[in-house]
C-alpha cells in the first residue's frame, strides 16, 4: 500500500503553498520518516519538516422511510510537508 494517498487541495492548504508547505492525505500507519521519503521520491524535492494530524471521521445521519441511518466517515491522517527553499510541487502539471 502506498504511503501517499492524495494531495490536499483546499483553500487553507493552498495559502500554505506560498510558504513552501504542502498537504497530503496519507496512510493511517505512515510515520514521518516514511512520508518524507515518499514525497522526496515521488516529486523529486527536498523535505525539511513533516507535521502529521490524525482526523476523526464526522458523524453522519440520514432520515429515510426505514428510519434513521447513522454512521461515521472513516478516520484519516493528514501530513503538512515543509520543503526546502526554492523547491516547488506542481499538482496541476498532468491536468
Amino acid at each position: 500500500m502506498s504511503v501517499l494517498k492524495k494531495p490536499l487541495v483546499t483553500e487553507k492548504v493552498s495559502a500554505l503553498n506560498e510558504k513552501g508547505k504542502y498537504g497530503f492525505i496519507v496512510a493511517i500507519d505512515a510515520n514521518k520518516v516514511a512520508i518524507k521519503q515518499a514525497v522526496e521520491k515521488q516529486y523529486g524535492v527536498t523535505v525539511e519538516k513533516v507535521n502529521t494530524i490524525r482526523v476523526m471521521g464526522k458523524h453522519k445521519s440520514r432520515y429515510t422511510k426505514a428510519g434513521v441511518l447513522e454512521g461515521r466517515k472513516p478516520n484519516y491522517k493528514k501530513a503538512i510537508v515543509t520543503l526546502a527553499s526554492g523547491d516547488v510541487i506542481d499538482f496541476y502539471s498532468n491536468v
